[in-house]
């Protein structure tokens, strides 16, 4: 179903794809927009339980769109360093397609305990906790994770042969 990438030294392994994830924090969700023009809208994320998270309002053009379409790709970019005297750029990035949910009960607060300790980890338990109990003002979106693949430069697969 899903394409096989087409330069197959390029492909990143899984334990390097999920270390790309797991060590960003942003990311750009596409999905089918207004008229069906396609939306995508960066944001952050947590990599948790072999699915992406991300928060949402509950109105607005992102929760429509997949609401209207649950089927997405999401893109994270790692490293893309302009390199001027080869005319290039050296990159890593991880791309995943999936289908979209609202998740509820002990999912939606595992997976906003995830969100919360990945950008307020610095923040006391408690706090933090309280925090999560208090928010009623958005959804936690799941993304199950249908084909993921990371991808590098080339210049990086020959420098790991080093």
């Amino acid at each position: 179903m899903f394409r096989e990438m087409r330069r197959h030294k390029q492909i990143l392994s899984e334990v390097d794809t999920l270390a790309v994830m797991n060590r960003n924090t942003n990311g750009v969700l596409a999905c089918r927009g207004d008229h069906d023009y396609p939306y995508a809208v960066p944001l952050s994320y947590v990599y948790f339980d072999d699915k992406i998270y991300f928060h949402s309002a509950k109105a607005g053009h992102k929760i429509d769109a997949i609401l209207k379409d649950p089927k997405v790709s999401f893109a994270v970019i790692d490293e893309d360093t302009i390199v001027s005297q080869e005319y290039t750029s050296y990159f890593r990035s991880v791309i995943a397609f999936g289908k979209t949910r609202i998740t509820d009960g002990d999912e939606w607060l595992e997976a906003f305990k995830a969100l919360v300790e990945k950008y307020s980890g610095d923040v006391p338990e408690q706090a933090r906790l309280e925090e999560i109990r208090g928010c009623n003002t958005s959804h936690i979106i799941a993304i199950d994770i249908e084909h993921m693949t990371g991808k590098e430069a080339i210049e990086f697969v020959r420098g790991k042969k080093v």
